[in-house]
């Protein structure tokens, strides 16, 4: 009897930090059965840009993906690219997970923005030859299905207009995000988003 290979999300992203609208669109992968999980892949920091941006470390924004996402069956946080050469490129961490995990099937999630400059990624080609991309959709991009390779697909759902940037703004301002995160890790994001902000002044 064959094997059933198990289907994995791969959603990359920076997390900074992780958001309700990241974790709906995870969960509509899931429950529409486009995968049977999401992988939250987060992006390392570049080390030569950690002076220039407000993003949090590494390990801070894996912990606080990883707590938001407490209770969710099927989305897990990953810190697999931490382990991967610098830049991460996307086309690299496919095929490295494809060699990590041979019984597994990788779907890319991506945003129809992250799909209109698509061709400018590292291996396009390849990545579009070799492994399954699911689409969702962006307030300002539209994507003319009938245009779309036969291994890229769109996922019908609401827009989800929540950003990290947005989020991270309205802390600094001293204004609500209780909407826009999950509950476990307001208090952690005001803390550590108003703590970074004092080291950059």
């Amino acid at each position: 009897m064959k094997a059933v290979r198990k289907k994995i999300g791969i959603y990359g992203g920076t997390f900074n930090p992780i958001h309700v609208g990241h974790i709906q669109i995870a969960r509509t992968m899931t429950e529409r059965g486009i995968v049977d999980e999401v992988w939250m892949m987060i992006s390392p920091l570049n080390p030569f840009k950690q002076g220039s941006t407000d993003i949090l470390p590494d390990n801070m924004r894996l912990a606080l993906t990883e707590k938001a996402l407490e209770g969710e069956e099927r989305i897990v946080a990953s810190d697999y690219e931490f382990h991967l050469p610098l830049p991460s490129y996307t086309w690299n961490t496919l095929q490295n997970l494809s060699r990590d995990y041979p019984d597994c099937d990788f779907t890319l999630v991506i945003g129809a923005d992250n799909w209109a400059s698509f061709d400018r990624w590292s291996h396009p080609e390849e990545i579009i030859e070799n492994y399954k991309i699911a689409v969702y959709p962006r307030r300002g991009y539209d994507i003319d299905e009938s245009s779309l390779p036969q291994n890229v697909t769109t996922v019908s759902m609401p827009l989800i207009d929540v950003s990290s940037t947005d989020i991270r703004q309205r802390i600094r301002k001293g204004l609500s995000v209780r909407k826009l995160l999950p509950k476990s890790i307001i208090d952690d994001c005001k803390k550590l988003y108003l703590r970074k902000l004092k080291t950059q002044n």
